[in-house]
């Protein structure tokens, strides 16, 4: 096996017009679509382009974002005694509905807005209880 080489491999050949031949019958290789646009990119070109996507992918968030927002502070609806209803006030009415017949996902909505979300807390096994325990202690102490 020492005395064994790899092989150098040939480059591939083209023709004039910059088309990949075959070595077997000298004519050219067809490309799909796909392999065409992505086959000569370089890691520079792709990242390029996926930045450009993220960037258009976040602003299409943001712009949303902006009508939502919009939405719930625009007049929407007037009540009954004429008042003038938001996008944010009617929400919060057709929410605090679903709530009174039941629907928890409605209360979850609510108390999360209102901002009474829980704190979620996460344990790591890796950690003995006793750090576990002290590092709650200093929390304690640094909220008094």
């Amino acid at each position: 096996m020492a005395g064994k080489e790899k092989k150098a491999r040939k480059p591939a050949k083209r023709d004039e017009k910059g088309r990949f031949v075959s070595p077997i019958n000298g004519q050219p290789v067809p490309d799909s679509p796909a392999s065409k646009a992505q086959r000569f990119q370089t890691g520079g070109e792709r990242a390029r382009q996926a930045g450009i996507a993220s960037g258009a992918a976040r602003r299409e968030k943001g712009d949303l974002r902006k009508l939502c927002q919009l939405w719930m502070e625009e007049e929407v609806a007037t009540g009954k005694d004429g008042e003038k209803i938001t996008g944010g006030q009617m929400m919060v009415r057709v929410a605090v509905k679903e709530v009174a017949k039941g629907n928890p996902r409605f209360w979850e909505l609510l108390r999360d807005t209102a901002g009474f979300k829980p704190v979620d807390k996460v344990m790591v096994s890796e950690v003995e209880p006793a750090v576990i325990a002290e590092v709650e202690e200093m929390v304690k102490e640094a909220g008094e």
